[in-house]
């Protein structure tokens, strides 16, 4: 059983890396729905509320570039695409990851004297 506390910041460790996943799974055009399955793929669910303000919310910060284009289905959708300053941020955010998994790496691992 999972304890409220661990699921509430579970909820604030999720929403700053489902930042990095978006713009990581969108380095391929993606519509909402593909994107969201992609995601799902690899582990993490994200529900239709919170995935699209997401994704519109980092098209207006420039992150992303978005068009509209029929499915193969016929049925018209936005794709997304990470722009190149999407990419950069995701470089960048990577390496701040890597650093803060090394540094709780290291505490976790350390034995008290």
């Amino acid at each position: 059983m999972v304890s409220p506390r661990f699921g509430k910041i579970r909820m604030e460790l999720r929403r700053g890396s489902l930042i990095m996943a978006a713009l990581a799974a969108l380095r391929q055009e993606a519509y909402g729905y593909s994107l969201r399955k992609r995601l799902a793929a690899v582990g993490l669910e994200v529900d239709e509320g919170t995935l699209y303000p997401l994704v519109r919310r980092l098209e207006e910060q420039g992150l992303l570039t978005s068009r509209w284009g029929k499915s193969e289905e016929g049925r018209k959708r936005r794709y997304y695409l990470s722009s190149p300053e999407g990419l950069e941020l995701l470089a960048e955010l990577q390496t701040e990851w890597k650093q803060l998994e090394a540094s709780i790496e290291k505490l976790s691992n350390s034995q008290e004297t």
